[in-house]
């Protein structure tokens, strides 16, 4: 009887390995939920030992903090990508909200929704989703200072309209697991009309500036 050939494992960088496993894990969580984040399961993913995964992350709960905050980590810079610093700060408010309104984020509606359930139970993903709101918000709360000193935004509290802004965008993710579209429950546009009640701006603004932004970065060469 002749044995099958296994498949020679690629030899990995500890921290090529690690980023791997939580890479891996991340896409476990979006796509089927965080209670899926186990050593096994993502042992089997990557064809491994769960002996390897656990040289990395002992303890399970560990691994599903970090697959969190990785993923959450990636959305924050595709909301806000880096590239668009340059755009003018209304520009970037309304490319934000119109991104989470169309529904490009529902896998990570979900993944937020999981993640505030389990944490009631796990300290270690509590502390993580405490982390990535913190720094949601202080990125949000940043980017609406940059446009009343522009005088494009309208507050006397950059902070407080940041936090109703973003509750409502987290009223709208609690919605995620629903299978009626948004569209027909009427609310899709509920956070940007928050926004722009909050930030003095007229019904329609924050749509229209983000086609518009759209369409010169299409135009750009």
């Amino acid at each position: 009887m002749t044995s099958r050939a296994q498949p020679k494992r690629v030899r990995m960088l500890p921290e090529q390995r690690r980023a791997e496993i939580v890479q891996t894990a991340a896409r476990i969580a979006l796509e089927e939920g965080l209670e899926l984040v186990t050593l096994r399961r993502v042992a089997d993913t990557l064809g491994v030992r769960p002996g390897l995964i656990s040289h990395y992350f002992p303890v399970a709960d560990a691994l599903v903090s970090e697959a969190f905050t990785f993923a959450t980590t990636k959305e924050r810079e595709s909301l806000m990508p880096s590239h668009e610093d340059g755009l003018a700060p209304l520009d970037r408010l309304a490319r934000f909200l119109v991104r989470l309104a169309d529904e490009d984020y529902q896998d990570l509606s979900r993944l937020w929704l999981n993640a505030r359930h389990l944490s009631r139970f796990k300290t270690a993903l509590r502390e993580a989703v405490s982390t990535q709101e913190s720094a949601t918000r202080t990125a949000f709360v940043a980017l609406i200072g940059k446009g009343v000193q522009a005088g494009e935004l309208t507050t006397d509290d950059a902070h407080k309209a940041a936090l109703h802004i973003l509750i409502t965008v987290d009223g709208l993710g609690s919605y995620a697991n629903d299978d009626t579209p948004q569209e027909e429950m009427e609310v899709r546009d509920a956070a940007i009309e928050t926004a722009e009640t909050r930030l003095g701006l007229a019904p329609g603004t924050l749509r229209a500036r983000a086609r518009s932004a759209d369409a010169a970065a299409s135009a750009s060469p």
